[in-house]
């Protein structure tokens, strides 16, 4: 005999209604999303971003990052040869590299992989294997062309004004009526750990560990050691002491900022907690402070302060300061209104002041949320620091835009990104372990 529960047996009409209403809910929701992709796409003009994007771009911007080029210029103005890394004077080649033949008024360069540029006067006669000779000659009013039969390939621009030819990534020429360049690219950073021209330049790591322990002096007036030390610290290429600077300034402004928030918010806290501030009317006047400084943008309070008081890591605490500041009190009162009354109510019972009350019956409840929150936002500050650095407020973001706006070679900007990201995962290591022991006592 069947137990009567009481509940509707549901009909297959019934079952079936219910489907039907779910498929309807589900395709409606698949429009929708549909909707929303199709007016995305339009209002964002995908087309015309797909249309306009230069993946040759990105690939010459991604060699560039892991690759140093050689430039053999010739200015046509003062009839001067120069050979340098990365065009700088102060990377300029004494002797020429070997693939580079000078004799007289002709350089030949090897540009690698069968290709090959003759350098005659104002005429350069590029080689290129799977095409045939190209002949550009520079005149008073522009450039001359002169190319093999057949189709033109995609990778040479030939205008009356410029000729520019990049058969690959790793060769590039071209000729305007004031000069002739060279580029031949080779993998890695060139003269990261010394300059160019320093005397280390040329030692393997044996050498230079050597060197350092080596009594006898290269330069007399410091040691081999200090000798090492400042020609990598003060390389002017990779300027490894002005990036340090950078990067402390950086920190600096994330723990200087993180912790004004977390001191000045906690206190006021207490003023918006409902449990803690009979008053109404004061508690409604600090969360709305609490509103107005994390409804504003860390970045237009970054502005705003570089406005007021100029450019500097200190208007970057400030803005860190003052968008935290909201944040960590909203949720610093938050927890205040959710502690155990009764762990309070035990400490009043000892005599205890209000301020031992506050001591010993609520800090050590709310403090896992400051340590943890406090921290949390300390790692991630690291990160807006360099944004916000990058409007102006300094540190490693103002470095990083720096290279990027002066079109400086992209291995200095990788590297710069590369410090950024070491820094970021430190920080994140070391707010992880300080959580665990303030908040647990031991590591894990």
């Amino acid at each position: 005999m069947g137990m009567d529960t009481g509940e509707a047996v549901p009909t297959r009409g019934r079952i079936a209604r219910s489907v039907r209403m779910q498929s309807r809910i589900g395709f409606a929701m698949l429009a929708g999303v549909l909707i929303y992709l199709a007016y995305a796409w339009t209002a964002f003009d995908v087309s015309g971003l797909i249309a306009s994007a230069r993946p040759e771009r990105a690939a010459l911007l991604a060699t560039d990052a892991v690759a140093h080029k050689v430039h053999v210029e010739k200015s046509l103005r003062f009839d001067k040869l120069v050979i340098a890394v990365e065009g700088e004077r102060t990377a300029t080649y004494k002797t020429p590299p070997e693939w580079v033949d000078i004799d007289g008024e002709r350089v030949r360069v090897d540009l690698g992989d069968g290709y090959t540029a003759l350098i005659e006067g104002r005429t350069v006669i590029l080689n290129a294997p799977d095409y045939g000779e190209i002949r550009v000659t520079a005149t008073k009013d522009g450039v001359e062309t002169e190319l093999p039969a057949g189709e033109q390939p995609d990778w040479l621009r030939a205008t009356d004004a410029k000729f520019d030819a990049r058969p690959s990534l790793a060769q590039r020429v071209q000729v305007s009526r004031a000069k002739i360049e060279v580029h031949r690219y080779f993998l890695g950073w060139e003269n990261f750990f010394f300059p160019f021209d320093s005397p280390l330049a040329a030692l393997s790591f044996g050498e230079v560990t050597d060197l350092v322990f080596d009594g006898r002096r290269l330069d007399p007036e410091r040691s081999n050691a200090a000798l090492v030390f400042r020609s990598f610290w003060e390389n002017p290429d990779w300027q490894h002491g002005n990036v340090f600077v950078a990067l402390l300034e950086t920190l600096l402004m994330a723990v200087l900022g993180t912790f004004t928030a977390a001191f000045v918010g906690l206190p006021l806290a207490f003023l918006a907690a409902r449990n803690f501030t009979p008053s109404g009317t004061l508690r409604f006047i600090v969360r709305r402070v609490f509103d107005f400084l994390r409804g504003i943008d860390m970045l237009i309070w970054s502005l705003i302060f570089i406005r007021a008081f100029g450019l500097g890591p200190l208007t970057g605490a400030l803005a860190i300061a003052f968008t935290d500041t909201g944040t960590l009190g909203k949720l610093f009162s938050e927890a205040l209104e959710n502690i155990d009354r009764k762990q309070v109510e035990g400490v009043n019972a000892t005599g205890a002041s209000k301020l031992q009350t506050y001591r010993f019956g609520v800090i050590p409840q709310i403090l896992p949320i400051f340590v943890s929150q406090g921290l949390y936002y300390l790692e991630s500050n690291t990160r807006s620091a360099t944004v916000i650095g990058a409007l102006g407020a300094g540190g490693i973001g103002l470095m990083l835009v720096e290279t990027m706006r002066t079109s400086r070679d992209w291995e200095n900007t990788l590297y710069i990104i590369i410090l950024t990201i070491l820094l970021v995962i430190a920080m994140d290591n070391l707010s992880g372990l300080l959580r665990r022991r303030l908040i647990r006592g031991k590591p894990d």
